[in-house]
């Protein structure tokens, strides 16, 4: 089993925020905000992986009561820097078996996540640790990118997704498992010929739509939307990404 606590250190917390830009942008965090209010409505909402407040923060300043539930002692250090237990409540514990309590209108999973869970059966608990959280009817949202195996050449195991000034991002693929491993490689794009090269990796489950349908019925869901992103923009067989609205069904 992976230590998720090795992964996700003190480096890795420090260094995750990036206000302003990035996943940290108004126009990422705009739209995610405004979609999971509204499934919230009047109800309370729980995030699982909270990590440092990302959607959490802005979300609770929007009117909603949010719980969280993380793993990470070092990314819930960071978000303890920027908010106060009896305004973000926080159960530290594994997003597959620790409880916040029930009754929630809203549970979600953002920006891949539910990939960090390394087994199916994980996954599937997942889904009915969500499922325990929510009240009947209440809705699991899930963030998730779409395997891109269609950009692996035949005979190599790996993909650059990323390349910009200072930054690679290479994908390393064993499709038997399915599991890809993420090369975060960053350097002084300054320097030319520069040795310094920082790398962090992060290991991950990637599953196809089809199958996140089906570990949701195994917990008692039914698909009720499903976006190309947080815009509610179509999603077709080209997408890359896509925000998958679920509901507890009543008898669940």
């Amino acid at each position: 089993m992976v230590d998720q606590q090795r992964i996700w250190d003190d480096d890795v917390a420090q260094n995750y925020d990036t206000p302003g830009e990035g996943m940290f942008s108004d126009d990422v965090l705009g739209p995610t905000v405004e979609v999971l209010s509204e499934l919230a409505g009047d109800g309370r909402a729980v995030e699982f992986a909270i990590g440092t407040g990302r959607v959490a923060i802005p979300l609770a300043e929007a009117g909603v009561a949010v719980t969280g539930i993380e793993l990470s002692t070092a990314m819930l250090a960071r978000l303890r820097e920027k908010v106060a237990p009896d305004d973000l409540p926080v159960v530290q514990g594994d997003m597959t078996t620790a409880s916040a309590g029930d009754g929630y209108a809203l549970a979600y999973l953002v920006f891949n996540t539910i990939s960090n869970l390394l087994t199916q059966d994980e996954q599937v608990e997942c889904f009915r640790n969500a499922a325990r959280h929510l009240r009947p009817e209440g809705r699991f949202v899930i963030e998730l990118w779409v395997p891109q195996l269609r950009a692996l050449v035949p005979g190599h195991g790996g993909t650059l997704e990323v390349s910009e000034p200072g930054y690679l991002l290479v994908d390393t693929y064993d499709t038997l498992q399915q599991l890809v491993v993420s090369h975060h490689v960053s350097f002084d794009a300054q320097i030319t010929g520069s040795r310094e090269a920082r790398i962090g990796r992060s290991p991950h489950r990637y599953i196809w739509p089809s199958e996140l349908d089906l570990m949701a019925r195994l917990a008692g869901f039914e698909l009720e939307s499903r976006w190309a992103d947080w815009d509610r923009s179509a999603f077709t067989a080209a997408s890359n990404s896509h925000v998958s609205v679920y509901r507890l069904m009543r008898d669940a």
